[in-house]
């Protein structure tokens, strides 16, 4: 097999881009049993979310009724704990599941071998924080993955084919045989039916990049703005003052979009995101930057009141002199999306301030319904949605304020404004 022959012969990072139903889970978490007894050590298999690494991996079982986590030996086991979904073995080996929307579990834990599974939904936050610490024990990775659009994971395959300190293996249904003709016209078949074309087919079954972007909301803007050329860099130019645009999340979660208008072109020059910091910490943050800031633009719940204080985070942030500060309006999730795709074609971002900001915006998805191979209306609660969120209200809040102050200071011709030169 190639991925353990891979990985055998000392290869310490690898990317698996396996079509559906074709044993992913299986092949790697039986190079995890395997590893651990040949190297004692922590080993982590980390899923998108601790539920669906549950659902998936600690209770699932393959086509033939064989669990998954059958195949690390319970004779050879030293304890199991079902809550925490951690197996010790008796040579000190241990193996645990997480997500990767809690990366944190695992502070100063040292595993020397990690699984990232359905990387394309996986927040990339949790390899930048794991790989320092396989760079130095000289522990490996694995990249699984179904393609999501041209996003984080299918950037990282491209880099990967490029090295070759990393093996990559691509598996389509031609490959592998895995799955009966009959079975996948079939799907085919019931595919198109939902859906009005066979994008998702060519998804699951051909890992198919290019057909994943209609569950993608800004990927074809994002893939545009890569062509023409306006994801570059993008200098701050202390003549113009920065606008900041805020995402305020549930618990100290916040998405930072920082901009210059110049003419009818919107400058990203940077991008914050941190969570279960207070208003204090951003403060402080762009304080930092250096900028000479215009204005604050805050979405409109910055202005409800907390129940235990009885004080707006809009108060507190301009007690602690963040002014002025507007608050951007609400016209609705839909038409907000809407904005943002329009708005994009008229952004430059700055290829390294606002690299995790790109992440975001190539992330941000519909919610996929797994059983039904549909995606549904409706975007995915996940790691992308906060800054996300924040580049909806700078859409608007820009239509809202910036826009209109722009055209009321054009000359007029016969009472008319002057047509965009």
């Amino acid at each position: 097999m190639g991925m353990l022959r891979a990985i055998d012969n000392g290869i310490k990072r690898l990317i698996q881009v396996w079509h559906r139903r074709s044993g992913k889970e299986k092949t790697d978490l039986n190079i995890v049993a395997k590893k651990m007894f040949e190297r004692v050590g922590a080993y982590y298999y980390v899923f998108p979310t601790y539920r669906q690494g549950k659902r998936v991996l600690w209770k699932g079982m393959d086509k033939s009724g064989f669990k998954f986590m059958d195949h690390i030996p319970k004779e050879l086991r030293k304890t199991t704990d079902n809550t925490e979904m951690f197996i010790e073995l008796k040579n000190g080996s241990t193996f645990q599941i997480i997500g990767s929307d809690n990366i944190d579990s695992i502070v100063g834990a040292n595993p020397i071998g990690v699984v990232f599974s359905e990387y394309s939904l996986q927040d990339p936050q949790a390899w930048d924080y794991i790989r320092p610490i396989l760079a130095e024990n000289g522990g490996w990775a694995i990249f699984n993955f179904t393609p999501r659009g041209k996003n984080h994971a299918y950037d990282l395959l491209e880099y990967a084919k490029t090295d070759e300190k990393w093996y990559v293996s691509v598996l389509t249904v031609n490959d592998t045989q895995a799955i009966a003709q009959d079975v996948l016209d079939q799907e085919r078949k019931e595919i198109v039916a939902k859906n009005g074309d066979d994008a998702i087919y060519q998804q699951e079954y051909y890992c198919s990049f290019e057909a994943s972007v209609q569950g993608s909301y800004y990927g074809l803007q994002m893939a545009k703005a890569l062509e023409d050329k306006r994801i570059t860099s993008v200098p701050y130019d202390p003549t113009v003052k920065v606008d900041t645009w805020w995402d305020l999340g549930v618990g100290d979660a916040m998405a930072i979009w920082f901009t210059q208008s110049i003419g009818r072109e919107v400058h990203i020059i940077d991008y914050l995101e941190a969570d279960g910091e207070g208003i204090p910490y951003y403060m402080a943050e762009l304080q930092v930057r250096g900028y000479v800031y215009g204005t604050h633009y805050w979405p409109h719940d910055g202005e409800a009141r907390e129940l235990t204080t009885g004080v707006s985070r809009k108060e507190t942030a301009q007690k602690l002199g963040l002014s002025p500060i507007l608050i951007v309006e609400n016209i609705g999730l839909d038409d907000g999306i809407q904005a943002a795709r329009l708005f994009l074609a008229r952004c430059w971002f700055d290829v390294t301030k606002t690299h995790r900001g790109q992440d975001v915006l190539k992330s941000y998805h519909k919610e996929y319904d797994e059983k039904r191979k549909v995606y549904k209306n409706v975007p995915a609660h996940d790691w992308s949605s906060h800054g996300a969120d924040g580049f909806r209200y700078l859409a608007v809040g820009h239509a809202q304020y910036k826009d209109v102050i722009v055209q009321s200071k054009r000359p007029r011709t016969d009472s008319k404004m002057t047509k965009w030169g």
